[in-house]
């Protein structure tokens, strides 16, 4: 078992216990004099282990779409845990991915002023991106988590043991969240290990485990440097600009070029690839990385062409929860391992992917 910490000033705000199996959470709950758990209603069964222990007084379920994704969403939980007589003492865990983190992190932090909160993370997205560092929120008018808050959970189980029921398409989601982070940070060519591991479509589960924690390490790290996003975390924001401009087309009803649905981990790989291409046209990085991130993508079993044409996205990333002004903290990228934030104007960065 590992145990990754968020630090901030020497001292540990989060922690991350990974490679446990699930039972293995039981010792880090048992302190707390009351837990009140919150899970995904599709993941509920995993949870049911934890109505033998004493100190569990409820359980509820969730439905877990980006469309109960909001406010009322958050409000239930609270009214819940309300009825329930959670005090300022309870922690509430949330099981599953990261709608549920996000929604019961957020509930946490504004009931009774603030209560303490956990995570076991089900998905491989969740265990390496969502479920780690803080971010919490619901989505506003389309646009995703627009009103949250950051406040770090007092610690995250993952475990690879929850992944192997996980649907393929979800998994492939996460893996795009992993090859993301490698991408950014590449210590011990793991991005080459994960792109490996991944196109084989043979998740090992000791291999498994060990990208899964490095992946969380490595978030972990840039959160404890960079806690709200005033610099560097900005990075951990690669492919997303595109992303939440994908996704806000799609819930939007924009007819897509494919006529398919679009999850988070598919809109991410297509940005991160936008991304890479907007790096080359701009002269960051060797011409030919894009190819190559493609390449990799396509071999993970990720889509890499947004089935919207860009002059549709321009303007959902306008409204982007990161826009200062005008413009919007893109991050772009040099070669695998280093990538940089620049201010761009959606607009301008449209208009040169197109010229």
């Amino acid at each position: 078992m590992q145990d990754i910490n968020i630090t901030v000033e020497g001292k540990v705000l989060s922690h991350v216990y990974a490679g446990e199996r699930l039972a293995g959470v039981l010792p880090y709950i048992e302190k707390y004099p009351s837990v009140y758990v919150v899970s995904d209603e599709n993941v509920g069964k995993a949870a049911q282990f934890l109505t033998q222990q004493e100190n569990v007084v409820a359980m509820a379920s969730l439905k877990a779409t980006e469309e109960e994704k909001d406010i009322s969403t958050v409000m239930a939980i609270c009214q819940w845990l309300l009825d329930c007589g959670a005090d300022r003492k309870a922690l509430l865990l949330a099981i599953g991915g990261g709608i549920t983190t996000d929604i019961a992190g957020f509930a946490a932090s504004v009931y009774k002023r603030g209560i303490r909160f956990a995570y076991i993370p089900t998905t491989l997205l969740a265990q390496v991106d969502a479920a780690v560092g803080g971010k919490t929120g619901v989505n506003f008018q389309d646009y995703k988590n627009m009103i949250g808050v950051i406040r770090q959970p007092d610690f995250t189980f993952e475990c690879a043991e929850v992944l192997e029921t996980l649907p393929e398409r979800d998994f492939r989601s996460g893996a795009a969240e992993m090859l993301k982070t490698f991408i950014i940070e590449n210590k011990s060519d793991n991005y080459a290990r994960a792109v490996r591991l991944l196109s084989a479509r043979y998740t090992d589960g000791t291999e498994l485990t060990e990208l899964i924690a490095a992946a969380a390490a490595v978030k972990a790290g840039v959160v404890s440097r960079d806690q709200f996003e005033n610099g560097e975390r900005r990075k951990l924001n690669l492919g997303h600009t595109f992303a939440h401009a994908i996704e806000w087309a799609a819930h939007s009803g924009e007819k897509t070029t494919d006529g398919n649905s679009v999850t988070h981990g598919e809109a991410v790989a297509m940005g991160i690839v936008l991304a890479a291409q907007l790096s080359e046209k701009k002269g960051l990085c060797e011409k030919g990385l894009a190819a190559r991130i493609e390449e990799d993508f396509l071999s993970c079993g990720l889509p890499t062409e947004s089935p919207y044409p860009l002059e549709t996205l321009a303007a959902a990333m306008g409204k982007d929860k990161k826009a200062e002004g005008n413009k919007i903290h893109f991050v772009l990228i040099k070669a695998i391992g280093d990538v940089v934030i620049e201010d761009i104007i959606p607009e301008e960065a449209i208009a040169q992917l197109i010229g």
